[in-house]
């Protein structure tokens, strides 16, 4: 099972994603997954940007209360356990190893890039090293692709079922603009 195709990236799409990211979005070649509100929450980035640089995180978690969230749950040392877990199951190892290739397949419809070649995001196969990934990966592959990025979802007080786009006057993707 495999993620991509996405429908085609907007303007107004990287427009919002570089302002989720206070920088201009590079190499973005599709939004997978949305807010509820249509505004982007993960987006899929090329394996190479233009300027040459190998670009192994294909999904890139934007929405800025889902990686506030992450980096707490970073900071509540959560990973450690995940990491013990993972070295004494192996069936959690296998469906961390399975989550790594769904990634890889997935990105790999996007070019081949030697220097990362094998190489995932988050620390899998082997590791549990950045929630933000794992998380970006099951929100655009959905529920039981990738078990971390579902564990991490399920610990989260944020979630995709609600928006929290909450900039006054951002701008939608759907060309609406919130005057909360």
């Amino acid at each position: 099972m495999t993620t991509p195709p996405f429908a085609p990236v907007t303007p107004a799409d990287i427009r919002v994603v570089s302002s989720q990211l206070g920088r201009e979005a590079r190499g973005v070649v599709g939004i997978a997954a949305r807010c509820v509100c249509g505004n982007p929450t993960v987006v899929s980035t090329t394996p190479r940007l233009a300027d040459g640089t190998p670009f192994p995180t294909f999904y890139y978690l934007t929405h800025p209360a889902a990686t506030a969230e992450m980096s707490r749950l970073e900071a509540a040392q959560v990973m450690v356990g995940m990491n013990e877990r993972l070295q004494a199951d192996a069936e959690l190892r296998e469906a961390y190893r399975r989550a790594h290739e769904a990634y890889l397949a997935d990105r790999a419809q996007f070019g081949d890039v030697p220097e990362i070649d094998g190489v995932s995001a988050g620390g899998m196969p082997t590791r549990v090293k950045c929630l933000h990934a794992v998380l970006g990966h099951a929100l655009a592959a959905g529920p039981g692709v990738n078990p971390f990025g579902d564990e991490a979802l399920a610990l989260s007080a944020w979630s995709p079922e609600r928006c929290e786009c909450d900039e006054p006057g951002a701008a939608r993707t759907d060309g609406s603009e919130d005057d909360a």
